[in-house]
């Protein structure tokens, strides 16, 4: 065969090299979760998860993912920090931010929460709102002075030309802002997600994990309905 009739090789970059791994498992065999152990209310049920949570310091217990879609309908995840839970569940953010701009075209959301060390995760769909300004501006003043200047510094999913510009604008703003308090900045605040699906997951063994449901009563908004997934 000469050199012409070679079939062609293809080439592949360095990294791309792939990597099998069907080997990574592992059990789960933590404890279980059934209709019976678990509250009528998802948002109590919510809080006994999270202070078992807390109780078995995590890492950052209060980190969950927020799953949004952008003007093309193509999805977009990001890890926020849950502040406050009540009736939904309350994080921060730049108005300007990528985030921002889903949830003013589409405030149809998702939120979930990844707690490996127990084996469970809880994921959530909601709608987002904005919260009233009054308590984005109390929760602003409880921040450190350093997360308040952050806030006027970042023009958030903005492209910028390196760090330093941000450092330069973090030191100027930090002399300007010395002799009093910081402002709290209008184009910065929360939102509060309301849950409509709520469900709690625990794994279990043989992959027969358990995964418990909850759906507004559509009868009764007030009112929820319990239900076993299929794993």
């Amino acid at each position: 065969m000469s050199e012409q009739e070679k079939p062609r090789q293809e080439s592949h970059p360095e990294c791309a090299t792939g990597q099998d791994l069907g080997h990574l498992r592992r059990r789960y065999l933590q404890g279980g979760l059934d209709e019976d152990n678990t509250d009528v209310d998802p948002m109590r049920q919510f809080e006994t998860w999270f202070a078992q949570a807390q109780e078995a310091e995590l890492l950052e217990p209060n980190a969950m993912v927020l799953a949004t879609v952008n003007e093309a309908g193509m999805p977009t995840t990001r890890t926020v920090l849950l502040k406050k839970f009540d009736h939904g569940f309350v994080f921060f953010t730049n108005y300007g931010s990528q985030k921002a701009k889903d949830m003013a075209r589409n405030d149809q959301v998702a939120l979930h929460f990844n707690w490996l060390p127990l084996e469970r995760q809880v994921k959530i769909q909601g709608r987002a709102e904005k919260i009233p300004t009054k308590e984005s501006m109390s929760y602003f003043t409880s921040r450190p002075e350093g997360s308040q200047l952050g806030a006027w510094v970042s023009a958030q999913s903005e492209v910028i030309s390196s760090k330093e510009v941000l450092l330069s604008e973090f030191a100027r703003l930090k002399d300007k802002f010395k002799r009093g308090k910081i402002p709290f900045p209008d184009f910065w605040g929360g939102y509060r997600v309301v849950p409509e699906v709520m469900e709690f997951w625990q794994g279990g063994d043989n992959r027969l994990h358990d995964r418990i449901e909850y759906r507004r009563d559509p009868k009764n908004d007030q009112a929820w309905l319990k239900q076993r997934l299929a794993p």
